[in-house]
């Protein structure tokens, strides 16, 4: 296209978006200055360059990428969020002010509704007015949950077939089966669960690269399940059965070779952290034995309460709503217990507040697990400069502290429906129940 119409503004960004979605930042960042040179009154433009400079670690420039947006369309809730978003950044009394005014608004779009109420969420999170913040993330959950409709039973019956069908046995006639390449090691778990710092501690390694959330396994799942609609019945996992040995392996060397433009160093080993990939942990190991698997763990009400204020761009519809997270989170505990069942030792797992308590001995552990010397660099993680996509990008730039560990307590009063949904998933923590 660009060959085409070489300054077409829309193709020119359309590459930046590209760029980016690769783990280009430096060019990407360098295609959105060109454009907003040329073009400097484009709101949603500064908003994609902002995105691009906070992946890339420049939170000064991303801040005021965000403001010029702001400057540019008040309306514009998504750029108030993003600067939620980052964490670390605290609204001044006048950006409360405009967000309230814009949400008085009668023609304020539902997308911006729901991006004011996070970020207002988030205000007064950080002003101690936990009632209010609880009242904003509601808002915003309920409004984005009139978007993303989600039932939680689909999750529960996938585990219910994932359980029935992958037993010792399936598993032992499989054995030695698949691509056995060592490269990915896999991160998943929940969103907020700590999954950004045991990736950052991972590609803090001379020999593990950190890529980014790959949607890779997702899409062979979605190619697997052969529905063409939401309507139809998956076949998935169940087609899994009937596989042959050299369609296992391609599977495998299909993953490696489209994850390969994400790798940017010779590092033998890649982390892939996409959290979702804990209801695909069967496949992976089919299709990739020798990958490593690293399941993160945060107490139970710290990690949905952490996932229920966070708005998610896309994939994890699950978390606008508390009984819906509980359940999700209740779902997950149960099959990866039964992968520790069927497969010991298979999946390392990693709970959040011992390597908050034990970061050196957990570390140890971690590598230990990969098969890799302990290096201290894993220790000065925050050093580590590379590129962070994920919400936590500006706090894995720090050293460990503890202030996340309970913070969930100031919101207790209103979390009884995702106690409910855990169910003995909670107390049994960080143990888990008796498998049914």
């Amino acid at each position: 296209m660009l060959a085409d119409d070489p300054r077409s503004p829309s193709f020119r960004n359309l590459k930046a978006t590209v760029l980016a979605r690769v783990g280009e930042y430096d060019e990407a960042i360098r295609l959105y200055e060109q454009l907003l040179c040329e073009y400097p009154l484009q709101a949603k433009v500064w908003l994609s360059h902002g995105h691009a400079l906070k992946t890339a670690g420049r939170q000064d420039d991303s801040i005021a990428a965000y403001r010029k947006s702001i400057e540019l369309e008040p309306r514009l809730g998504e750029a108030y969020w993003s600067l939620a978003n980052l964490k670390t950044f605290r609204f001044t009394e006048a950006d409360v002010d405009a967000m309230s005014a814009q949400l008085d608004r009668s023609d304020l779009t539902q997308e911006d509704r729901f991006h004011f109420h996070f970020a207002l969420g988030k205000a007064a999170e950080d002003s101690q007015d936990y009632a209010g913040s609880f009242s904003h993330y509601t808002a915003g959950n309920r409004l984005r949950k009139e978007v993303v409709p989600y039932d939680s039973g689909t999750v529960t019956e996938n585990v219910r077939r994932s359980r029935a069908l992958f037993t010792p046995g399936f598993f032992a006639a499989r054995r030695g089966m698949g691509c056995m390449a060592p490269d990915p090691i896999f991160v998943v778990g929940l969103p907020r669960s700590g999954s950004t710092l045991v990736e950052q501690i991972l590609s803090s390694h001379s020999a593990i690269e950190g890529t980014m959330e790959l949607p890779d396994v997702v899409g062979i799942v979605k190619e697997l399940s052969g529905r063409n609609r939401r309507s139809e019945v998956s076949k998935y996992p169940e087609v899994l059965e009937s596989l042959e040995p050299d369609a296992l392996r391609e599977l495998g060397e299909r993953y490696l070779q489209q994850t390969r433009i994400q790798r940017k160093t010779d590092a033998p080993y890649f982390i892939d952290k996409l959290p979702n990939n804990w209801a695909h942990v069967g496949l992976i190991h089919l299709m990739l034995p020798n990958a490593r698997i690293v399941d993160t763990r945060r107490h139970p009400l710290s990690c949905c309460f952490s996932g229920f204020k966070q708005h998610f761009a896309r994939g994890q519809n699950f978390s606008y709503s508390l009984d819906d997270i509980g359940r999700y989170y209740a779902d997950y505990v149960t099959l990866m217990a039964h992968y520790d069942a069927v497969l010991p030792g298979r999946v390392h797992r990693v709970i959040y507040e011992r390597m908050v308590d034990d970061t050196e001995g957990e570390v140890h552990r971690l590598l230990e697990y990969c098969g890799l010397p302990f290096e201290e660099a894993c220790l000065r993680f925050y050093e580590n400069d590379r590129a962070v996509r994920t919400a936590s990008s500006e706090q894995v730039r720090q050293p460990i502290f503890r202030d996340a560990v309970d913070h969930w307590r100031h919101y207790e009063p209103w979390l009884d429906p995702l106690k409910a949904a855990l169910g003995p998933v909670l107390d049994a923590y960080p143990a888990v129940p008796p498998l049914e």
